[in-house]
């Protein structure tokens, strides 16, 4: 069978299974879809981000990201501003509401990962964080796309 590898490919698809359970249908509290969660993490981590920046973060493509940013603003979740830095491109910035919504969203989030780890000691969790991180990083390196942690 070559390297365990195939036991982290199931067990990807499992929390990829998992993860749409609790977040892309998401509980009846959630307010967010998935995609605004994910849009609005990053323009907070990151600061405003024109559509051409968010199409090469995301590796998206611009028709799909003025339809996630129209919604993001119809819901009064992300805002249009002139760019700080004085460019051309008008960028997207989160708003106090979606800044809320987000924070009680990740708590949500954050209670769930705490009840489904209830039994693990604190250096577990941060150890599994810190192999995540270390997963993730890999991802972000083959696709030349790293994400900003806060």
């Amino acid at each position: 069978m070559g390297r365990p590898t195939y036991e982290v490919e199931y067990e990807q698809m499992l929390l990829g299974r998992h993860a749409l359970a609790a977040h892309g249908g998401r509980s009846k509290e959630s307010v967010l879809e998935r995609s605004s969660y994910i849009l609005l993490s990053r323009i907070r981590v990151q600061g405003p981000m024109s559509i051409g920046e968010l199409s090469d973060a995301f590796g998206l493509d611009a028709s799909t990201l003025n339809r996630q940013t129209a919604s993001a603003m119809r819901a009064g979740l992300a805002e249009r501003i002139p760019d700080p830095d004085g460019g051309l491109a008008r960028k997207f910035r989160i708003t106090d509401k979606g800044a809320r919504i987000l924070d009680e969203e990740r708590e949500r989030t954050i209670g769930s990962l705490d009840r489904v780890m209830a039994d693990w000691s604190d250096e577990d969790i941060a150890e599994f964080a810190g192999y995540l991180r270390r997963f993730n990083t890999g991802i972000e390196r083959l696709g030349g796309r790293p994400w900003p942690r806060p």
